[in-house]
C-alpha cells in the first residue's frame, strides 16, 4: 500500500488567512438528555443560552482546540464518524467505559493505516500510529469514533502551535521518549548525558512528523 502525504514543506504555501476550525453542530432531539450525556464524559460546558424558544449549547472536549454545539432548529438528522484523536486508544476507552458509556472494543483495520481491508480486532500491530480505533453513540445516535496517533506524518503539525493537550499525553510522550532513548544508547555503547536535549529533538520530531534521531 502507497501512502501519499500532502502538505510537506516543499509542496505547502503559506496561506494568508488563518482557518481554523473552531465549532462543529450536531443534532440532537432533547437538548437536557444532551447536556447529561456530554458532562458526563467529562467535556467541558462552554455555554448554555436561551432567547425565547431557542438554545443553544457548546462543549469542549478535554484537550480540544474545537468545540461541539447543539440546540433548538440548528440542524437535523445525526453526525456520523465524529474523529475524536487519542494519544492512548486503551486508556481512552477505558475512561468512557469508567463513565458507563457503551464503547465497542478496540479494532484495527487489515490494510490499515486508515480505514482499508477487515475491521480487526484488537488495536494494530505495535500500535502502529493512526491504526487503532473504538466507537461509540450518544444517545441521538451521532457517532464517535476514537482514533490513536502517536506520530504524525510529516506536514501535519505547524512546529510554532505544538503543545501537549494534557499530562497524560505528555507522560506518553516521555515514555516512548524514554524507550527510543534506552535503543540509542545501546547503539552507541554508552550512557548519554545529554539525554534532555535528545528527549527534546525526539518528543519535538514525533509531533511534528519530522524524522527521528537515532
Amino acid at each position: 500500500m502507497s501512502v501519499t502525504t500532502v502538505g510537506s514543506s516543499s509542496e505547502t504555501r503559506a496561506s494568508s488567512v488563518d482557518l481554523k476550525l473552531e465549532a462543529v453542530v450536531i443534532p440532537v432531539s432533547d437538548l437536557d438528555r444532551a447536556k447529561q450525556f456530554y458532562s458526563g464524559l467529562g467535556w467541558r460546558l462552554d455555554a448554555d443560552f436561551s432567547k425565547g424558544s431557542a438554545r443553544v449549547l457548546q462543549f469542549t472536549p478535554p484537550g480540544s482546540p474545537c468545540s461541539f454545539q447543539f440546540g433548538t432548529h440548528l440542524t437535523s438528522g445525526s453526525a456520523q464518524t465524529l474523529l475524536l484523536v487519542v494519544s492512548d486508544i486503551e486508556a481512552a476507552r477505558n475512561d468512557l467505559v469508567g463513565r458507563g458509556v457503551h464503547v465497542s472494543e478496540v479494532f484495527h483495520y487489515s490494510e490499515a493505516p486508515g480505514p482499508f481491508g477487515d475491521k480487526v480486532r484488537g488495536p494494530a500491530p505495535d500500535h502502529q500510529s493512526y491504526g487503532s480505533y473504538a466507537s461509540f453513540r450518544d444517545p441521538d445516535g451521532n457517532t464517535w469514533l476514537l482514533q490513536e496517533i502517536t506520530n504524525r506524518l510529516p506536514g501535519r503539525v505547524d512546529r510554532a502551535q505544538m503543545s501537549f493537550s494534557s499530562a497524560r499525553d505528555l507522560a506518553s510522550a516521555l515514555r516512548r521518549a524514554s524507550a527510543a532513548h534506552g535503543e540509542h544508547e545501546k547503539r552507541i555503547g554508552k550512557a548519554d548525558a545529554n539525554w534532555p536535549d535528545w528527549y527534546a529533538q525526539y518528543m519535538t520530531a514525533e509531533e511534528s512528523g519530522e524524522g527521528l534521531p537515532s
